[in-house]
């Protein structure tokens, strides 16, 4: 299984706005700058987390977008399914009745009890923590030099 630019980059806009989120609403193309992502690559990401509920767009004065809820309450799951869509390694984990061997299989129980591994990891992180360990991380570097 191999993530997407859509879900790499998904969670870097994500980090974005948990990271600006005390500072207000922020703008596509604040991100794309400082992220080095098209803009026009980040709507249609965010697009996708809006409609998700993820994402709130903000019109007015105060124009730009924000997190629909706190960053503790998002997690990498919540993201990663949304612009990647259903996070399954083997298509008889999900639909037994894709394949008539599956009740008999040992390989899909391996495969789910993966992929049931792989999912609890993605719900473990928080988009607070990923904020808290990017923010630890800048400042190790800005102190390094």
């Amino acid at each position: 299984m191999k993530l997407s630019t859509k879900g790499r980059y998904g969670l870097r806009l994500m980090l974005e706005l948990a990271l600006h989120s005390e500072e207000g609403p922020v703008l596509l193309r604040d991100i794309a700058q400082r992220q080095e992502i098209s803009e026009k690559y980040l709507w249609q990401l965010i697009a996708k987390l809006k409609k998700a509920g993820l994402v709130n767009s903000l019109r007015g004065a105060s124009k730009g977008y924000a997190l629909a809820r706190t960053p503790s309450e998002i997690t990498l799951k919540d993201i990663i399914s949304v612009l990647e869509g259903d996070i399954c390694l083997v298509d008889c984990v999900n639909n037994p009745n894709s394949c008539k061997r599956a009740q008999t299989c040992v390989s899909r129980e391996v495969w789910k009890e993966v992929n049931d591994n792989l999912l609890g990891t993605l719900a473990s992180f928080t988009l607070k923590e990923i904020a808290e360990r990017q923010k630890f991380k800048k400042a190790s570097l800005t102190y390094a030099i």
